[in-house]
């Protein structure tokens, strides 16, 4: 047989005093869970931040490497054809053969060419340098480069890009 719920003088449901004995137990135990918890997680954090500190050790710097041009590559980013379909090579007076393959035109720079000299890989030259030969950079243009034998002297050598085939459809 169940027992009737017991109410109290004001009105409300009054538990059995077994049902508050274990609310009253629980209570505490909870608290004190969260507070060991607490702790060990405190002590973790504490003991990781020890053990994971180091002294600052220097790292050896590794000496840079001297950067590789690829002068073919450069070729083709100027626009250069390959060697059986370059223009061909104007001498100069010294019988020094050069060959344009590329171009920059930079207005406030001076630009700069591609050029290959007596079967060399190309090298780039700005505007000003001297090339093998004695000749000097005189000046570029948008598919053109002028070689003469001092920088404001008169061009000795001009040297012309090949006209770029049509892209296949």
């Amino acid at each position: 047989m169940k027992k009737a719920p017991a109410f109290g003088h004001s009105g409300f449901l009054m538990e059995s005093p077994a049902a508050l004995q274990n609310t009253s137990r629980r209570g505490p135990a909870l608290v004190a869970g969260v507070l060991w918890l607490a702790a060990g997680l405190s002590a973790g954090y504490w003991v990781l931040q020890a053990l994971g500190r180091s002294p600052v050790t220097p790292l050896p710097v590794a000496t840079p490497s001297l950067i590789q041009v690829d002068s073919l590559a450069v070729a083709r980013v100027l626009g250069a054809q390959p060697l059986a379909a370059s223009s061909p090579t104007a001498p100069a007076a010294t019988g020094t053969q050069y060959n344009l393959l590329g171009v920059v035109d930079a207005s406030a720079a001076g630009g700069a060419a591609l050029i290959g000299v007596n079967g060399q890989p190309p090298r780039p030259y700005r505007v000003g340098a001297s090339l093998e030969g004695g000749l000097v950079l005189q000046a570029v243009s948008r598919r053109s480069a002028r070689l003469g034998a001092s920088m404001d002297g008169p061009a000795t050598v001009e040297l012309t890009l090949p006209e770029s085939a049509p892209a296949p459809s």
